[in-house]
């Protein structure tokens, strides 16, 4: 590589959320690239550890991350990394985090307890954030207002309800969040 062919700056968002409500679906759904997966199967090990309440019939779980790139030009690429849901493997998160840029929590409106530990987790680390409500087959329970005040968020965090298979409200969700970088006060340094 020559000095007139830089390296892309890259900027790293992480997606959050709790066990089950579509982290490795979103990367999937706008990754350039077929997604890295760490997905296993569940086994009868996770019986009485994982909370398995509505998930339906899933059988596999992510144990360390998942990772997807979105090249924006030849300057700029995107690198996503999903976390893993279940509380056990919690631990990850705090390296995964490193020089992200902001975030995204994917809320389920059956489950938004599972929501809570992601919001926590951008909040303790000044993280900008935006929620995404993925609507599974069309299931909403909860109008946006409902779940903003249910997961008590500042009136300024994006909250976009959609698909995450849906390519297209992927990439809302992003811009979203863009958006929603930019709009914040740059500190003085």
């Amino acid at each position: 590589m020559t000095s007139s062919q830089a390296a892309p700056a890259a900027v790293k968002i992480l997606i959050a959320g709790g066990f089950g409500v579509g982290k490795t679906t979103l990367v999937g759904a706008v990754s350039e690239v077929a997604p890295l997966r760490t997905e296993e199967y569940l086994t009868k090990a996770s019986i009485g550890v994982d909370d398995l309440a509505g998930v339906g019939q899933k059988d596999t779980t992510t144990v360390a991350l998942d990772f997807g790139r979105i090249t924006v030009s030849p300057e700029l690429v995107v690198y996503l990394f999903g976390t893993p849901g279940q509380e056990r493997f919690w631990f990850m998160w705090n390296d995964l985090v490193n020089g992200a840029l902001g975030g995204v929590v994917i809320a389920d409106t059956r489950r938004l307890e599972t929501s809570f530990a992601s919001i926590d987790f951008f909040e303790s680390r000044d993280i900008p954030f935006v929620v995404a409500i993925n609507c599974f087959h069309g299931h909403n329970t909860r109008t946006a207002q409902e779940v903003r005040a249910a997961l008590d968020l500042d009136p300024h965090v994006p909250l976009l309800v959609g698909d995450v298979r849906d390519r297209p409200f992927g990439r809302d969700v992003l811009l979203a969040l863009v958006e929603h970088l930019m709009s914040l006060p740059v500190a003085a340094g």
